[in-house]
């Protein structure tokens, strides 16, 4: 089945080129069927990329999926053209009085800060908070799985000596219907400089740690019901991602490794290959089917009035 996104959205076309089904609203609306309502809170920088990365992901799977583009209010993009984010996104304000299937929240280039003072975590806190009734399952990645540890169990990220910057294999902790058909050991890529405890996450009884890297430490947890799940790596990421990033970082004049395991023969010259996208189709597949599909309700109004009557 398609994913079902705007008709001139850019990553549209990219996507069918690709050979992903996508389809437009136009053709949508003949069929007989209720999308699953997927929410996705775009914090990185390069949106369109990051548009593109996810839509494959989430096109990859046997359900037709609406997607609902979300950029902080409180927070000027300065990588993305205002005319795109006016076209395509909306505003927390504009689906608080929705309730969706899934939700997506992103990464962001801010982890170096603490969490009060990136601009927008007020704002964040509350989209956070109102994901526990509006959000039958919210996939959160990496700053993104940071932010959504801290905010709803007080788990606090820790600087890294050395950026966890790669693709790192990991191994299964705990075999559920997200990991289901997951190989014993599996790649998946990382950058970041900050990372969270394996101790603070096994302390929280709420929480699951399902996959772990010797190198990378946690990468997947969740809530026993799926409702939270916290992905501290980059499934995502396309193949040239952490080249692209290394070359930016060289390019500044920063004082950074190649990234681990990922250049053939480690040699920056040499073009990456994708080893990681098996299982990011995998996890998303899983999240979709398991975790959203099999559990929502048909009828979405009903956890909206039940939500309103909280108020």
């Amino acid at each position: 089945m398609p994913i079902k996104v705007p008709d001139d959205l850019p990553a549209k076309e990219v996507l069918a080129a690709e050979q992903i089904f996508v389809m437009g609203y136009q053709r949508a609306f003949t069929q007989d069927i209720r999308p699953l309502k997927i929410l996705i809170l775009n914090l990185m920088p390069k949106k369109e990329v990051t548009e593109t990365q996810l839509l494959r992901l989430l096109g990859n799977s046997p359900l037709q999926v609406e997607v609902t583009l979300l950029r902080m209010r409180s927070h000027v993009a300065k990588n993305t053209s205002a005319e795109h984010l006016e076209l395509f996104y909306q505003t927390f304000d504009e689906v608080s009085e929705q309730a969706f299937d899934g939700m997506i929240i992103t990464g962001a280039p801010v982890e170096q800060l603490d969490f009060e003072e990136v601009t927008y975590w007020d704002e964040l806190c509350e989209i956070l908070d109102w994901t526990r009734s509006a959000v039958t399952s919210t996939l959160h990645i990496c700053w993104g799985a940071q932010a959504g540890l801290y905010r709803h169990y007080g788990i606090p990220k820790r600087p890294l000596p050395e950026k966890c910057f790669g693709v790192f294999e990991h191994t299964v902790d705990l075999r559920c219907d997200l990991t289901r058909g997951f190989d014993d050991r599996f790649l998946a890529p990382h950058s970041r400089h900050t990372d969270v405890a394996l101790e603070d996450v096994s302390r929280v009884p709420e929480l699951q740690i399902l996959s772990t890297s010797p190198e990378a430490g946690l990468y997947l947890a969740a809530t026993p019901d799926a409702s939270q799940i916290f992905v501290t790596g980059h499934p995502e990421y396309d193949a040239t991602t952490l080249a692209e990033e290394y070359e930016r970082d060289v390019q500044r004049g920063l004082d950074i490794l190649p990234p681990k395991h990922y250049f053939p023969d480690d040699d920056p010259s040499q073009p990456p290959v994708n080893r990681w996208r098996a299982h990011a189709n995998l996890l998303f597949a899983n999240w979709l089917n398991y975790c959203v599909y099999q559990v929502t309700p048909y009828d979405l109004s009903g956890r909206v009035r039940k939500r309103q009557a909280q108020l």
